[in-house]
């Protein structure tokens, strides 16, 4: 058989692509409501609402002044112990890939997670990450004031 293009294509050819775009041509035209799916639908998880942090400590009252919202993606390498340190805001990490345990100095407590997780920061809480044989790539999310450190080395 010629095509419109004058190349000839043999039976087993137009069989062996025939079916597949069909399939596709067929998915393609679907509604999305066909496949499950409501068209232009935002949905919301809710990944944490907190009034505290991670070790059961609430909140203090946010800095004074004009507020000042600060978002890090954060890359630590593998097998790395972040210093100890602070934050005098709340903040919220997100796990993007990776593992890292959370360490609270005063007590030693410690809270693992991986990819996915969600972690509320402490403040005025010395604290560290350790990071495991993979890369960490973490989100976190800042509530401070202009100028204000967002962290405290601590010894």
């Amino acid at each position: 058989m010629t095509n419109q293009n004058g190349w000839k294509t043999s039976r087993w050819v137009r069989r062996k692509f025939a079916v597949p775009v069909v399939c596709v041509g067929l998915l393609v035209g679907l509604p999305a409501k066909a496949l499950g799916q409501a068209p232009g639908e935002v949905q919301a998880e809710t990944l944490l609402r907190t009034t505290s942090s991670w070790d059961g400590v609430p909140y203090p009252s946010y800095p004074d002044g004009p507020p000042e919202i600060s978002l890090l993606r954060l890359t630590i390498p593998p097998n790395t112990s972040l210093p100890w340190h602070t934050h005098p805001m709340p903040n919220a990490a997100y796990v993007v890939s990776g593992e890292i345990t959370v360490e609270k100095k005063s007590d030693g407590e410690v809270r693992k997670l991986k990819a996915g997780d969600v972690l509320a920061e402490m403040v005025d809480a010395v604290h560290r990450g350790t990071t495991g044989p993979e890369p960490v790539v973490l989100l976190v999310f800042y509530a401070g004031t202009p100028g204000m450190p967002l962290s405290h080395k601590q010894e």
